[in-house]
């Protein structure tokens, strides 16, 4: 993929990588990971159970009424509009100043809308600020606000131990300081904070080095690169990959790093159902029949992208059948692990690994430390002459400044801890646990009837809301209960889909989430959120396509 004008890789099909596999334990590749790990059990994983997603349809009337209260709310924010207007309510949105008013606006006053009128009265449900580490359980600063949501002032007072239901905290690595993370602290005596150079500069230490090797090991590919933030690592390396004369094929719920990343690229773009097989080989052959636009030429490369874990719907990426499109239709494949990475598969690896797939099978690997790792940044992944391109042409490699030592040190320790690196089970046993706690949440939540939404292996678990007052209440009631939760609401969702976003995690206990649920079971009599009546959607159908070819 480092040639602009490269050739694909080998070709195959899904019923062949057992055979694969099996090529790759006898020799064919070193290093250790899922394919050593399998030798030594005697027998490889493959994951032989059904693809079980769920996103239920709401009833009529929640819908009804949930762009009835969007429409009211409208409402009342013209006329509001209308008095500030007039000089009768104190606008306190940015404004342009007096001396400026012959300018072109800097702040649209009608894009400002939904922000000003809406957002505004919930606003307080969110960028809560925490005063501890983002654990199990955690520390909130209380605030109030004298003017309805515009500004905050700290009362002083701190909630104390509040199950922490939000953080991407996986495999429970975030934590407060304890002997185990003496190696970080020796590394920021020897090392100091920051390296204040690039990759390309003098900002490549040994500790990247040593990281780089472990990423490559531990994902059992030939190399891999870091890079300090895990939102340019897809922003800033897919206009490396892909350029003018490429065509991406993008997932529609993909995150908004992948999205920037493929329109600063200058590639042709197009969209897929999420999901959807059948949408994704209807482009996928239209672009081998008819080539680029106008000119009818064949794309120089064809780019599938995809994420683990959608991180809004819980969903995991199908991905035995996305490598059987790309194979047959001889395209490249990139693939975003921020949350899978650590979170899913028998010893934490991903998705490759819980699917059973050759790691080969995949061209770009991608994944951030922010999640499952208990630090930041991120890393690409996969062939040698791939990350060597990388590390000429990344933009991240050129222009940002490296990872921060200590950061690269608390990673090396998490990825040796969750291999057993550090002699011990640990890691394996938190994974399992992940995986336990995930089941034991979502079916619950299942009995009681609330419409949850994703993988049922997914610890990323969206409950929908719908109404947007519903939102705002469903988070301050459980805050008073000492629960913190995530609500996500438009743009970041679709309208009528707000909805909670709870994040699993290994270091909660069963006391824990029986106390979670045992108070989401109070909140869903009180606020009407069990809306589920187990009925299947329109949405499912996206996974349950066989109407197209696996062999060649």
């Amino acid at each position: 993929m480092a040639n602009p004008g490269g050739g694909a890789v080998c070709n195959g099909n899904l019923h062949n990588h057992r055979k694969q596999s099996d090529s790759l334990q006898s020799g064919n590749c070193t290093k250790n990971g899922i394919v050593k790990e399998a030798q030594q059990n005697g027998k490889p994983h493959f994951y032989d159970k059904p693809i079980v997603e769920s996103f239920e349809e709401a009833p009529l009337h929640v819908m009804v009424f949930t762009y009835l209260g969007y429409g009211l709310g409208t409402l009342f924010g013209y006329f509001r509009d209308f008095l500030r207007n007039c000089g009768i309510e104190k606008c306190n949105a940015a404004v342009e100043r007096e001396e400026q008013k012959d300018f072109v606006p800097l702040y649209q006053n009608f894009e400002n809308f939904y922000t000003r009128n809406l957002y505004m009265r919930i606003r307080d449900n969110w960028n809560r600020p925490i005063c501890s580490a983002p654990s199990a359980l955690f520390d909130v600063m209380e605030r109030v606000s004298d003017d309805y949501n515009w500004t905050f002032r700290f009362t002083g007072r701190i909630i104390k131990d509040v199950i922490n239901m939000g953080s991407y905290n996986f495999l429970g690595l975030a934590a407060s300081y304890d002997e185990s993370m003496k190696t970080v602290k020796d590394v920021l005596e020897q090392y100091g904070l920051g390296v204040a150079s690039t990759r390309h500069e003098m900002g490549s230490l040994d500790k990247h080095k040593e990281l780089e090797n472990l990423v490559a090991e531990f994902l059992n590919v030939e190399a891999a690169m870091v890079f300090g933030m895990g939102f340019a690592t897809n922003s800033m390396n897919i206009p490396a990959l892909v350029g003018k004369g490429c065509l991406i094929l993008s997932d529609e719920l993909n995150h908004a790093s992948l999205v920037l990343g493929a329109r600063l690229s200058g590639a042709t773009i197009r969209i897929f159902k999420h999901n959807n097989m059948q949408s994704l080989e209807k482009l996928l052959r239209d672009a081998v029949i008819y080539g680029q636009p106008r000119i009818r030429r064949a794309w120089k490369k064809i780019l599938i992208l995809v994420e683990g874990i959608y991180s809004m719907e819980g969903s995991i990426v199908n991905l035995p059948q996305i490598v059987a499109l790309k194979k047959k239709y001889k395209a490249y494949l990139y693939i975003d692990e921020a949350h899978s990475i650590g979170s899913v598969g028998p010893t934490g690896r991903g998705v490759v690994e819980f699917f059973g797939l050759d790691p080969r099978d995949v061209d770009v690997f991608m994944g951030t430390f922010t999640k499952s790792f208990g630090a930041s940044g991120g890393y690409i992944a996969g062939r040698k002459d791939l990350v060597d391109y990388l590390r000429v042409h990344s933009h991240s490699a050129a222009y940002a400044t490296s990872m921060s030592p200590p950061i690269a040190e608390q990673i090396i320790r998490s990825m040796k801890f969750i291999m057993g690196l550090d002699g011990t089970t640990q890691g394996l046993q938190r994974v399992r646990q992940l995986a336990k706690n995930t089941r034991y949440f979502r079916q619950r939540l299942n009995e009681m009837g609330f419409i949850i939404y994703g993988n049922e292996e997914s610890p990323v678990v969206p409950l929908l809301l719908y109404m947007p007052a519903k939102v705002a209440a469903f988070a301050r009631h459980l805050l008073n209960r000492k629960i913190g939760v995530v609500v996500v609401g438009f743009p970041a969702t679709p309208l009528a889909e707000a909805r909670a976003r709870f994040c699993v995690s290994a270091a909660h206990t069963r006391e824990m989430l029986d106390t979670v649920l045992e108070n989401l079971d109070e909140m869903g009599d009180l606020l009407q959120l069990k809306y589920s009546r187990h009925k299947k959607s329109a949405r499912p159908e996206l996974y349950d396509e066989t109407s197209f070819e696996l062999d060649d």
